[in-house]
């Protein structure tokens, strides 16, 4: 139990760090590749700034004739354990990530309010609401047909089912194929099954595409993700991890995680004795790290990544959490290793 805890505040804090939305490197220059949804400049210093929302698809780029109505879902459905007897019209969120997913597949208009954390998209219904220290009443107050949770401190889910009211708990997703099905069973529990579906065909199709390039990508190039500056990190089991291994880059958290729960704290001496290749930094605006803070930290001077200057500002909004805009994150780590290694 207290892991869960530990992650959820890790990533609650690594989200608070995010909205900047731009990913930025000591490197004087970074090329962006193009991609089906977004061609980079060609000389800047931020690397990302362009890829904001999640992916598009042919028919938001052309013009094709219109489409019958789908036939309205069959409902009831069980998605997750929760009874869900009709088509909800007040969903309250309590997940940043579900929030996101649930405006990505078509259900923002069926959304009342989400949690403090809900950042993204601008038109979410934001309110005090804590997922992190849920409110049984305040949640109850809104008199939701839906509630969609990430973290369940024990009574939440049953204290809401006592009311009848159906939940939903999506926990971090582990890996990306997880993050795949939450996006689908948020699509079978609202009605939006074919939208949601969509969505992850179009995230699979431009990841590929990103990924495919890199299949001749030198071997044994290291990497360090700092989710804060007390130097906790994630390794290749988790959902962060899984992102990074999708380019071949080798995590040195990984020896370091002897218990496998995924989000060790390393030591300064660990770091610099792993000396990593590149290092991907986030909590910029939570901890207030910079590149130039990172270099400055005793003993960094002579790490390999520092003397190259391969430090790369991530976004937590976008890291932390694992739904539609994980292409960005793709997309930022596509576009940085093409410039830093010349690839494509």
């Amino acid at each position: 139990m207290w892991r869960t805890l530990l992650l959820a505040v890790i990533l609650l804090l690594a989200a608070a760090c995010g909205g900047q939305e731009t990913a930025t490197t000591r490197a004087s220059t970074t090329t962006t590749p193009d991609s089906p949804t977004t061609t980079g400049p060609a000389t800047t210093t931020t690397v990302a700034a362009s890829t904001t929302g999640p992916p598009t698809t042919a028919a938001s780029t052309t013009t094709a004739p219109a489409a019958e109505e789908p036939p309205e879902p069959d409902f009831p459905v069980t998605v997750s354990g929760a009874e869900i007897p009709a088509r909800p019209e007040a969903i309250v969120s309590l997940s940043p990530t579900a929030t996101e997913t649930l405006f990505a597949i078509g259900a923002g208009s069926q959304i009342i309010a989400v949690d403090w954390t809900s950042s993204y998209p601008e038109e979410a219904p934001v309110t005090d609401l804590d997922g992190f220290n849920p409110n049984l009443e305040a949640i109850a107050s809104y008199n939701p047909d839906l509630v969609v949770i990430a973290f369940d401190p024990g009574e939440l889910a049953s204290g809401l089912g006592a009311l009848d009211i159906p939940v939903i708990l999506h926990p971090a997703a582990p890996d990306i194929d997880t993050a795949y099905s939450q996006m689908a069973e948020l699509g079978t529990a609202t009605g939006n099954a074919e939208a949601a579906a969509d969505l992850v065909a179009a995230l699979q199709a431009e990841i590929n595409q990103i990924t495919t390039g890199f299949g001749s990508f030198p071997e044994g190039i290291t990497y360090y993700h700092e989710v804060d500056n007390t130097f906790y990190t994630a390794t290749s089991a988790t959902f962060i991890g899984q992102v990074y291994s999708l380019f071949g880059l080798e995590n040195i958290a990984d020896p370091a995680d002897t218990e496998g729960w995924g989000y060790p704290q390393l030591s300064v001496e660990y770091i610099l004795e792993s000396d990593p290749d590149v290092i991907f930094f986030g909590c910029a605006v939570w901890c207030g790290t910079t590149a130039d803070s990172l270099a400055e930290r005793p003993g960094w001077t002579g790490l390999t990544a520092v003397q190259n200057g391969l430090l790369v500002e991530v976004d937590d909004d976008i890291s932390s959490r694992w739904g539609p805009r994980l292409i960005q994150f793709v997309r930022l780590i596509g576009y940085t290793l093409a410039d830093m290694y010349g690839i494509g």
